[in-house]
C-alpha cells in the first residue's frame, strides 16, 4: 500500500523537483493551458520526453521556489520568471531549439465542443447543407434566423451563417444548434506566449524571424545610425563613407573655386571651361550605344522572305 504523502511533503518534492530543472535547464517556454485536459496533457508530455519537460503548478509554489532558489544559489537569471506567471500557465523546459519545440507544442490541439459561456476564439460559421436533422428541429434555426428549406424529409440550410463572432459569449442555443449539427468549433492546445533564455524574456513572434528578416533590420539600423551619425558630424564606421566622399566633394569645390589643382580637379576644370565638351560627350556616347543596339537587332532580327508579284496579286504580264 502507498504511503500517502503530506501537502508539506509534496510541496518539498516539488520544490526539489523545481530546484534540479533550473540547475540543468537556460530555456524555458511559458505556456498557457487554458482549457487544456489531462489526457491531452499527458500527450504533450509524452511527445517532447527527450529534451524537454512540461511542469505545471500554483503560480505562488512556483514564484516561491524560484525566490528560494535565487537566495540560495545566488542565481537571479530565473527571476523574470516570477513576472511572467500570470493566469493559468505552465513551463517547459527545454535544451532543443525553441522554434522545433513551440511547433511540435502545436501538434496538439484537440477540437472542443461550444459551451455555454466560453467566450469564442474564432468565427463560428456554419456551412451551407443538408443538416440530416428532421423538421421538427426547425425551431433552434427559427430562434437563431438562419434560413432552411425541407428537402427529402430533412433540414437543409441554404446559405452560410455567421453564428458566433470572435470575442463573444456562446449562448444557449448556439451551445445546443452545434451539438446537433456534430461541429466542434474550438481547438484548445498549450498556447506559448512568453520565451525565456539565458535571462533575456521576448515574444514567442520573435521564433519566425528568418536570416532575411535580421538582415533587413540590420540593415535599417546601420542606415539609421549613419544618418543621425551625419547630421551630427559624429564619426562612426556606418557613416565614415559618406562622410569621405562629403570631404571629397568639399575639396573637389575649394580646388575649381581656386588656382589650387590635382589631376581629378583638372578634368572638371576643363569642362567647366567648355561646357560644350558635355553636350558633345553625351550624344557620341548615346550614338555609340545606339548603334550597338541596332547592329544587335540587325543580327538577331531574319530577314523577311522575298514575296512573289503573284503573291501580291499583281503580274508582269497579262494572260
Amino acid at each position: 500500500m502507498a504511503i500517502k504523502r503530506t501537502k508539506a511533503e509534496k510541496k518539498q518534492a516539488y520544490d526539489r523537483k523545481l530546484c534540479s530543472l533550473l540547475d540543468e535547464y537556460t530555456k524555458v517556454l511559458i505556456a498557457l493551458a487554458d482549457n487544456v485536459g489531462s489526457k491531452q496533457l499527458q500527450d504533450i508530455r509524452r511527445g517532447l520526453r527527450g529534451d524537454s519537460v512540461v511542469l505545471m503548478g500554483k503560480n505562488t509554489l512556483i514564484r516561491r521556489c524560484i525566490k528560494v532558489y535565487s537566495e540560495k544559489t545566488g542565481n537571479k537569471a530565473f527571476d523574470p520568471l516570477m513576472d511572467l506567471l500570470v493566469g493559468n500557465v505552465g513551463l517547459i523546459f527545454t535544451k532543443g531549439d525553441l522554434k522545433e519545440v513551440r511547433e511540435e507544442v502545436a501538434k496538439y490541439k484537440v477540437g472542443a465542443p461550444a459551451r455555454v459561456g466560453l467566450v469564442a476564439p474564432v468565427d463560428v460559421v456554419v456551412p451551407p447543407g443538408n443538416t440530416g436533422l428532421d423538421p421538427s428541429q426547425t425551431s433552434f434555426f427559427q430562434v437563431l434566423n438562419i434560413p432552411t428549406k425541407i428537402n427529402k424529409g430533412t433540414v437543409e440550410i441554404i446559405t452560410p451563417v455567421e453564428l458566433i463572432k470572435k470575442g463573444d459569449k456562446v449562448g444557449s442555443s448556439e451551445s445546443a444548434l452545434l451539438a446537433k449539427l456534430g461541429i466542434r468549433p474550438f481547438s484548445y492546445g498549450l498556447q506559448i506566449v512568453n520565451v525565456y533564455e539565458d535571462g533575456s524574456v521576448f515574444s514567442p513572434e520573435v521564433l519566425d524571424l528568418t536570416e532575411d528578416d535580421l538582415v533587413e533590420k540590420f540593415a535599417t539600423g546601420v542606415s539609421m545610425v549613419a544618418s543621425l551619425s551625419l547630421a551630427l558630424s559624429y564619426p562612426t564606421l556606418a557613416a565614415a563613407p559618406h562622410m569621405f566622399i562629403n570631404g571629397y566633394k568639399n575639396v573637389l569645390a575649394v580646388a575649381v573655386e581656386t588656382d589650387y589643382s590635382y589631376p581629378h580637379a583638372d578634368k572638371i576644370k576643363e569642362y567647366l571651361k567648355d561646357p560644350s565638351k558635355f553636350a558633345v560627350a553625351a550624344p557620341v556616347a548615346a550614338a555609340d550605344s545606339g548603334a550597338a543596339a541596332a547592329a544587335k537587332e540587325e543580327e538577331k532580327a531574319p530577314e523577311p522572305a522575298e514575296e512573289s508579284d503573284e503573291e501580291m496579286g499583281f503580274s508582269l504580264f497579262d494572260d
